[in-house]
């Protein structure tokens, strides 16, 4: 099965100018003869990049949001007004919690979804919410949820919260959700931002599914981790011989320099425009 995913926005610019982006992700991916769109960024411009990416979003078979944080989600409500033909929405099964991000002393900023499920009924979107360990769209494409924790150094940011009644507890981000294509090679990933640890995400893959990870692509959010945490984390990649490195968004420039020069040419940003054929 072959491969293909066009990055319709993300944080970097691309070489061509007339390409909007932003603080956020949205990826078109291609792999067999599903079509799938990964994620909206925050605003709705991946919209305008897709038209000028020659990319069809009026024929999709599913839409997925890796979580409930408005750069990823942002631009849904703006895509489900213009796209009226029928697809599958994939989330996962807490996505409509109210997020919220600490910015200092007790203040607190809202951090998710533009929409609700309100706006789902309305519109008639077909929605599934991803409750079990592995949800299978097709025998190659998966999606995957309930990340187990498998080390302790990748912990989750308490900054990140989840608001009930008028009560803030720690998002533990059990509405994160993962896609992973099946190839020769073996499985490609792709993360939204892996807010539960990238190591955790891909030691319960390849536990639930007894295949190698021969590609990351996405945001790995090592833009907070520490020294100890990115480098068990490049250990990792190297331990387990993974091929193709293509990350971006939330990674950070620190991560991103240090496993450009740890594996050269297995990695490429993955920045807005860029296009990914495996």
């Amino acid at each position: 099965m072959d491969l293909k995913i066009t990055t319709l926005i993300e944080n970097k610019p691309s070489i061509n100018s007339e390409l909007y982006y932003e603080h956020g992700l949205s990826l078109y991916i291609e792999t067999g003869k599903i079509k799938i769109l990964f994620d909206t960024g925050q605003s709705g411009d991946f919209i305008r990049n897709a038209e000028l990416l020659k990319v069809d979003l009026s024929n999709l078979d599913y839409v997925l949001l890796s979580h409930g944080h408005y750069d990823h989600s942002g631009g849904f409500e703006k895509f489900a007004n213009k796209f009226k033909e029928p697809y599958k929405l994939i989330v996962g099964k807490s996505f409509f919690a109210k997020k919220y991000k600490l910015v200092e002393n007790e203040t607190y900023k809202y951090n998710g979804n533009s929409f609700d499920e309100k706006f789902i009924d309305e519109n008639n979107i077909s929605i599934k919410y991803i409750k079990q360990d592995i949800y299978y769209i097709s025998p190659s494409v998966m999606a995957f949820s309930n990340f187990k924790s498998s080390n302790n150094f990748e912990l989750l940011n308490p900054k990140f919260k989840i608001k009930f009644n008028e009560n803030y507890t720690v998002d533990d981000f059990s509405d994160e959700i993962v896609l992973a294509v099946k190839l020769d090679k073996g499985l490609v990933v792709i993360v939204g931002c892996s807010h539960v640890g990238i190591v955790n995400i891909l030691e319960t893959i390849m536990e639930r599914t007894g295949m190698p990870i021969y590609g990351v692509i996405g945001g790995t959010h090592l833009i907070e981790a520490d020294d100890l945490r990115l480098n068990r984390t490049i250990d990792f990649f190297k331990k387990n011989d993974i091929k193709v490195l293509r990350m971006s968004h939330c990674t950070g420039d620190k991560a991103i320099e240090k496993i450009k020069m740890q594996f050269k040419e297995s990695f490429i940003y993955n920045n807005t425009g860029n296009v990914i054929e495996l």
